[in-house]
């Protein structure tokens, strides 16, 4: 099953991408899994996950926690914690 993977603000940037489907790799079962493999992707994704502490993520358009099941999931949205002024 094709997953929709969607990345904003800096997290964008830092990859050259806004969204993309992939197939969720054998033994990703959680968010901190995908974080995990999405680091492994290549220097750009290295460094939008970099601070993986801060990311929050979102399946099928609800806040979840870094220990979420992907399995299942039809969009995985990651973005940075946001600042108001």
């Amino acid at each position: 099953m094709m997953t929709k993977v969607l990345y904003f603000a800096w997290m964008r940037e830092k990859t050259g991408i806004g969204e993309e489907q992939i197939e969720l790799p054998e033994g990703v079962e959680t968010i901190a899994d995908l974080i995990a493999w999405q680091k492994q992707r290549g220097p750009e994704f290295a460094a939008a996950f970099e601070r993986d502490d801060v990311i929050r993520a979102a399946i099928d358009q609800e806040h979840v926690a870094h220990d979420a099941p992907v399995r299942g999931a039809r969009e995985i949205a990651f973005f940075p914690p946001v600042t108001g002024g």
